[in-house]
């Protein structure tokens, strides 16, 4: 119908996307999970020559390289030129979630538990849109949180605006954990998951 508002599930363990990026994201899925990672998020920026930015994992939990990167960008920008989601041009940056992530689905929320985040919602629960505290997991409804006063909260997941990890010495001491093996020994590597991205401009 036009005008409506689409949501697309792309698995029953990833979050939802709205619109444009829930278009992309139900595309590109496929061929990101055939050779062996997870669409962390996806985020469409600008008007003019729009970024579609994507974070992924690799499916075994560890983290992603550079060289990764440059294989999930040439995947996903075959099937975004076969599609056509975008007309004109765009730029394509692919990424790992990065140490300080976002929790986009309810399997980020388990995995990081008893990890600081903050978290904003659309809409407010118990009188406020603004959380800080310790990540308990998930449930059925939503990211449960303990907060500074010791009050746990349960944010649901289709009204968070944004959830992400902060930055802390426990958090990177895992995030250290989860690289691949011999990655820590390449120069630079340690880096390469956090801060790297491969870029690519559909003409």
């Amino acid at each position: 119908m036009a005008g409506s508002v689409a949501f697309f599930v792309v698995d029953e363990d990833h979050s939802t996307h709205v619109g444009l990026e829930g278009r992309i994201a139900a595309l590109i899925t496929p061929a990101v999970e055939d050779l062996g990672f997870e669409i962390v998020r996806v985020s469409v920026l600008g008007r003019e020559v729009p970024t579609v930015q994507i974070m992924a994992d690799r499916a075994d939990g560890t983290l992603i390289t550079v060289e990764d990167c440059e294989q999930i960008s040439h995947a996903v920008g075959a099937v975004m030129d076969v599609e056509d989601p975008i007309p004109g041009n765009w730029t394509l940056e692919v990424s790992s979630a990065g140490i300080d992530r976002p929790l986009t689905r309810p399997k980020d929320w388990e995995r990081f538990a008893g990890h600081l985040a903050k978290a904003e919602m659309l809409i407010p629960v118990n009188g406020r849109r603004r959380f800080s505290g310790i990540v308990l997991g998930a449930s059925e409804e939503g990211g449960r949180m303990r907060l500074d006063d010791g009050e746990e909260v349960v944010l649901p997941f289709r009204e968070q605006k944004k959830a992400r990890l902060v930055l802390t010495d426990a958090l990177i001491a895992a995030t250290q954990a989860m690289m691949k093996p011999g990655v820590q020994d390449e120069e630079g590597a340690e880096d390469a998951p956090v801060e790297k991205k491969k870029s690519k401009t559909r003409h």
